[in-house]
């Protein structure tokens, strides 16, 4: 179905909606205290700027381990392996459960610790702590996404490949696949805004990404707007596009059949 003709109540609500937005924009602005001294985060620019360099890099790496052990997790739900299939739940089931920044401590503090992750790779350890644990959070609901995505498609087309002679494994490979790929796009597309704004975390274990930044600054100017205002607006500047893509790929994909988004 086609997107939905706006009507003169449609134009009345959005205006609405974009003024009580301006509203409360100009409300907030009003409450920053006078004294507030920009000039501070200004002058620390080049340290956001390298913070936001490494939540790129970090993010970008943790969404290519999580797309890999997501893919291989999803497979392995939809493959006729009962052994494989309940592997990769318990996996799923684990990491779901349980809180990132839990899992962050447990593999920095315990893991990371305990095979001297440190003796080998000295002060670059949290950064690869930091992705791998950011892979292995993200992967669990990839492998959500890629199972829903082989799921999605008409039980017909297994039979048909089946009945072709084609086996389990290449039903999947050459047919369900290339299907079920345009359904995953907007919710992985999804995925990867999450991991962005799960990236901050790793300031608690000393990445030196943006929020780590920022909590420098506040701690060393005593001036909490100058630092984390400037700290959501470089975060909106890298999830706004990122969600935009999402949902125009929603729309354009709409015909194909659309898996829900993940975790927005």
């Amino acid at each position: 179905m086609g997107p939905r003709a706006t009507t003169g109540r449609d134009a009345v609500v959005r205006a609405a909606v974009v003024a009580a937005i301006v509203g409360a924009i100009v409300l907030a602005v009003s409450l920053v205290p006078a004294e507030v001294n920009w000039a501070s985060a200004f002058e620390r620019r080049d340290l956001f700027t390298r913070g936001l360099v490494t939540t790129a890099a970090i993010s970008a790496g943790a969404l290519v381990v999580g797309l890999a052990l997501g893919t291989l997790a999803g497979l392995a739900r939809a493959s006729s392996s009962v052994a494989l299939d309940q592997a990769a739940f318990t996996y799923v089931e684990l990491v779901r459960g349980t809180p990132f920044l839990v899992q962050l401590y447990v593999l920095y503090f315990c893991v990371a610790r305990a095979a001297h992750l440190y003796d080998a790779f000295g002060d670059a350890e949290p950064v690869l702590v930091g992705i791998a644990g950011l892979g292995l959070f993200s992967g669990a609901y990839v492998a959500e996404i890629v199972r829903a995505g082989v799921e999605s498609i008409d039980r017909g087309q297994w039979e048909a490949a089946r009945s072709l002679g084609l086996s389990h494994a290449q039903t999947l490979r050459h047919v369900i696949v290339p299907q079920a790929a345009a359904r995953m796009l907007p919710p992985l597309t999804s995925e990867a805004v999450s991991l962005v704004k799960e990236s901050s975390l790793l300031s608690v274990i000393g990445v030196g990404e943006l929020t780590f930044h920022a909590k420098n600054l506040s701690a060393a100017t005593y001036d909490s707007f100058a630092a984390y205002l400037p700290l959501a607006v470089l975060y909106l500047c890298v999830t706004l596009p990122l969600s935009w893509l999402t949902r125009r790929m929603e729309r354009r994909l709409a015909p194909v059949a659309a898996l829900p988004v993940a975790r927005l």
